[in-house]
């Protein structure tokens, strides 16, 4: 019997060492050039107003060493797009603008990377990406889990189907659902993958404010029996949650799962999802957060990065030291 073939997100692990490097914060580093993202669809206005800075944004976490780049698309969905004035049609071509513009600046970076060789880089996958119902409600409860008793498992599967097809259709490297925040959005994200019979691996990551269970409550080990039994989901793991619950995290993943493990937390500042703005929390700083990262790859991290308030230097920093690579 010969060897399982590898999926192309266990592909890059293996090329970059054994860990690979997810990029930055996106909405950060967006405003960090100069883009006003006060917008209900947050970084995703930028595909409408902005796009070329968009694929910037993505050259400049490339440059710094990400293997994944995650398109711009967390929050941006059909209903929002609709809201905005934009008919049906032209909704999803911004959809689908998302994963062009990512998969234009990987290809364009590769390129460049082939006329002069880098040690430490490899051609980067694009991953779509895809917010929680939470995050297209854009009040904070894809850090509360609490959707009420109206939003169940159909509800969520129709939410995220039409959004899934057009993505899918834009020919990204893998899909990355990110920041669930409860058990049956979980749920309906697997069977919405079997249902439409997906072929590209998938990324679920969740969030979490106690670094022990979910926002909802509900158990990690629960949510990671659901995706354990699907051939869809390559990687399970965590974003947008503190980093210094993200080693503890980690261990009690490796416990439930033998999936490969992705973190990629904040700066472990404090998102007020009502008044839009970030706490003063503490916040760590990039040293710090590599001195973590080095216990995050030793406890089993596969996939590392950053979320919220990092940044490329967060990442260059980063892929120094886990990728061990200097990268020119």
């Amino acid at each position: 019997m010969g060897m399982k073939k590898r999926n192309l997100v266990e592909e890059i692990v293996v090329s970059a060492g054994g860990c690979a490097m997810i990029d930055g914060g996106f909405a950060t580093q967006l405003e960090i050039e100069g883009a006003d993202i006060s917008d209900a669809l947050w970084s995703a206005v930028c595909l409408i107003s902005n796009p070329e800075l968009i694929k910037k944004v993505h050259l400049q976490y490339l440059e710094a060493g990400a293997d994944i780049i995650i398109s711009s698309s967390y929050q941006a969905t059909i209903p929002g797009f609709l809201a905005r004035g934009f008919c049906l049609e032209e909704s999803e071509r911004l959809l689908q603008k998302s994963v062009r513009l990512a998969l234009e600046a990987r290809d364009s970076f590769w390129k460049s990377l082939k006329r002069a060789p880098r040690r430490g880089y490899n051609r980067g996958l694009v991953a779509a990406s895809f917010g929680s119902y939470g995050a297209y409600l854009a009040d904070g409860s894809e850090y509360s889990g609490r959707y009420g008793p109206e939003v169940g498992l159909e509800k969520l599967k129709d939410f995220h189907r039409r959004r899934l097809q057009v993505l899918v259709g834009a020919g990204p490297d893998i899909l990355a659902f990110e920041t669930i925040p409860n058990k049956i959005e979980a749920q309906a994200l697997v069977e919405l993958l079997d249902e439409e019979e997906i072929k590209i691996p998938s990324l679920i990551c969740f969030s979490s404010v106690d670094g022990e269970k979910l926002p909802s409550g509900e158990l990690f080990a629960n949510c990671l029996d659901i995706i354990n039994k699907s051939e869809k989901v390559a990687a399970v793991g965590i974003n947008c949650t503190p980093p210094q619950f993200i080693e503890r995290l980690i261990c009690l993943f490796k416990e439930h799962t033998d999936k490969l493990i992705a973190v990629y937390p904040n700066s472990g500042e404090t998102w007020d999802g009502r008044s839009k703005t970030w706490l003063p929390t503490a916040c760590f700083g990039d040293e710090k957060f590599t001195d973590l990262a080095r216990r995050w790859r030793e406890c089993g991290a596969s996939l590392v990065g950053g979320c919220c308030r990092t940044t490329p230097s967060t990442i260059l920093a980063l892929s120094k030291v886990i990728k061990g690579s200097y990268l020119s």
